[in-house]
Order: structure tokens, then C-alpha cells, then sequence
């Protein structure tokens, strides 16, 4: 019996040149090996005219997730974020090329696409979980609104004059209460993204953990914490705010909350898998990805 079509869905910002050329060569390499590319409907009309053979191209609306063997990420942590989204509860993993800045979350260069390209062909690669958040806003006792993470959820000010008026729990206790700028809920895969940027610290991709962050608070307790995976998290906006606050998930999805809102996240039952062509460690990643110095280390030389 033959073998079964092979199908992959192509991500790329292709309003930008430099996405658009590598969407266009990730597409003929695979439509000339006989994978069917697929591709969400405004991307496709993008690379349809950079192609030799454009029927070969699937909107990706037309294919059932499931179906899909790989999704090539062309870009930034932004565009795997989206990628993500797309293919939210499904076993597809995801390859990342970066084209951004540091893309933390890319396991390939823009100058390494065609050994990538033939290396997923192969199947040469191996699938890594990460863990994700799942984040529900409660008012009055009745949820309003659902959404997850892959990096971080984050409770921030709406209004730049104004303080944020937030009170924070932890398996149902209160911790501390306090004015802020936000708080950022992380994973560990985002912990070198927002809450980094916000003083936390980084943790490994394989300690399962949830981190949380105050951003510019005013009190003093509020330091960063790292808690168990089990652990329920919930932020409430005080009734004394002025004005509103607003909740982001991976700052693609945002929901405002008034006075009396309450953030509850706690760890999803849905990873995110991420496939992974390189097999070095994340000490070796953390090195590459924020260029940082090694200069008189002594130890063994790479193998």
C-alpha cells in the first residue's frame, strides 16, 4: 500500500521580505519532495506567486490538525507563539528557524534551512514536551473567560498614570496584597522571555515549576517565586483600583478586568511540543542565545 500523504503546516510572517523568501524556498523544497504544504489563507496567497507549483498548496482551514506530521515555524519566539495557537491540542510538534532577534524558542538559523529541511524530511528529529498554563478570569464566582500559556500569563495596569491594586493567593491562602505595575505567572519555557525581563529567574525547560513575578511592586514582599507545578495561582484586582487592568496570555490573547476580577492559572494537561534537531544542553543554549562570556573556562573541549 502506498504511503500515506504527508503534510506540513509552513508559519511565517510573510508581510516581511526576509519571511516571505524563506516561506517561498521551505514550500518548493517540500512541494518538490511530495509533502503537501499547507499554510493559513492570507500566508498562502503571499507565497502562491513565489512558487513553481502553487496547487500544491493547501489553506490550512481545508485539513484537519490531526493530520499534520510538522509545523516549520519561520521567525521570532512571536511566530512560534502563534504556531502554538494554531495547533493548540493537537500531537504536531513544532521546528522552529528563527529569523527574529534571540528566538529562544527556534532550534534552527536562517543560514542552517536547508540542512533543517532535509533533516525533517528524514524524520531526523526528536520531540520534546513543554508544559503549558491554563489561565480562567472569575467574576462574582462565575468564570467570564478561558485562555492558556506556553510562556506566561500576565496581570498588568491598563493605565500608565495609575497603579495596579492587586492581592495574590496560593492554593487558596493569601500571600500579600500590593500596588504594581503587574504580575507575570510563567512556565519555565518563559522564564527567559517576560518574567526574565522582569527580574525572575531562569529555569530549566525540565523542572516542571510555575514562576511567578511582580512587576514594579510596591511592598516588601514581592519577590519572585518558584512553586510546584500543582500549585493554583490566583491574582484578584482590588476593588480600590482605579480604573481596570488587563490580562495577556503570551501577549497574543488579552482579556480587560474590572475591579473584582480574579486570574486563576494553574498548570494545563496540554503540552506544547516543540521538535528538536539539536541535542546539546540548555546551559549550551542559554550561552548562544544571550551571547554570553566564557572566556577561561577550563573544562573538556566539545565533543
Amino acid at each position: 500500500m502506498a504511503d500515506r500523504l504527508r503534510s506540513m503546516l509552513v508559519v511565517a510572517h510573510t508581510g516581511r521580505a526576509e519571511s516571505l523568501d524563506a516561506a517561498a524556498e521551505v514550500a518548493s523544497f517540500l512541494l518538490e519532495s511530495g509533502v503537501r504544504v499547507v499554510m493559513t489563507a492570507t500566508e498562502l496567497r503571499d507565497v502562491a506567486s513565489h512558487v513553481s507549483h502553487p496547487e500544491g498548496l493547501v489553506e490550512f482551514d481545508q485539513v484537519e490538525v490531526d493530520d499534520l506530521e510538522l509545523v516549520i515555524v519561520l521567525g521570532g519566539d512571536g511566530t512560534i507563539l502563534r504556531a502554538a495557537e494554531l495547533v493548540r491540542g493537537s500531537p504536531v510538534p513544532l521546528v522552529g528557524v528563527n529569523l527574529g532577534h534571540v528566538g529562544f524558542l527556534a532550534e534552527a538559523e536562517r543560514e542552517d534551512l536547508g540542512a533543517t529541511l532535509r533533516r525533517v524530511l528524514d524524520r531526523d528529529y526528536e520531540v520534546e514536551e513543554r508544559m503549558t498554563i491554563d489561565v480562567a478570569v472569575t467574576v462574582d464566582g462565575e468564570i467570564v473567560y478561558e485562555s492558556w500559556a506556553l510562556n506566561e500569563a500576565t496581570v498588568e495596569k491598563s493605565s500608565r498614570e495609575r497603579m495596579l491594586e492587586v492581592v495574590m493567593e496560593v492554593n487558596g491562602r493569601p500571600l500579600s496584597s500590593f500596588g504594581c505595575d503587574g504580575v507575570v505567572i510563567s512556565t519555565p519555557t518563559g522564564s527567559t522571555a517576560y518574567a526574565f525581563s522582569g527580574g525572575g529567574p531562569v529555569v530549566w525547560p525540565n523542572i516542571d515549576a510555575i514562576l511567578v513575578v511582580p512587576l514594579a511592586a510596591h511592598a516588601l514582599f514581592a519577590r519572585p517565586l518558584v512553586v510546584a507545578p500543582s500549585t493554583v495561582i490566583a491574582v484578584e484586582v482590588l476593588e480600590r483600583t482605579h480604573g481596570k487592568g488587563t490580562l495577556f496570555c503570551d501577549g497574543r490573547r488579552m482579556y480587560d478586568l474590572q475591579p473584582g476580577a480574579r486570574v486563576e492559572v494553574r498548570r494545563s494537561d496540554v503540552p506544547v511540543r516543540l521538535a528538536r534537531l539539536q541535542r546539546g544542553v540548555f546551559t549550551d543554549r542559554l550561552v548562544r542565545k544571550f551571547d554570553l562570556r566564557v572566556a577561561g573556562w577550563r573544562g573538556p573541549a566539545d565533543a
